[in-house]
């Protein structure tokens, strides 16, 4: 059965919604990331949940992973053009939040070094 929906906001909750994809989709709208960079930016996450998000966002075709040889093997994630297009709705929402934060006193806390 195909999933119905009602409003375009559904489909784009449906994909990119969470806790977590948003801020995947955030960091790699900077550039390309390893796993590991990714996992440093964000330490509230956990490695299983990481994984998993990344396997989705990647199965939506927002983001690609990329695994490179050479002495030390890793895998690069980046967003595709299609990840790419939410650019200008997460820099809004990135705009939203630190507004959002200011009026609230709310002080960002920097990631630990790794």
């Amino acid at each position: 059965m195909t999933k119905r929906y009602y409003c375009a906001v559904e489909v784009a909750v449906d994909v990119i919604g969470g806790k977590w994809k948003p801020v995947i989709l955030a960091h790699l709208k900077e550039g390309v990331h390893r796993y590991g960079e990714l996992r440093r930016r964000m330490p509230g996450v956990s490695e299983k949940m990481l994984t998993q998000q990344l396997r989705e966002l990647a199965s939506d075709g927002l983001v690609r992973r990329e695994s490179l040889g050479g002495k030390v093997p890793h895998v690069e994630y980046r967003l595709t053009e299609d990840g790419e297009a939410l650019g200008p709705a997460l820099s809004a929402l990135f705009a939203w939040g630190e507004r959002r934060a200011a009026a609230a006193g709310i002080v960002f806390e920097q990631a630990p070094a790794g």
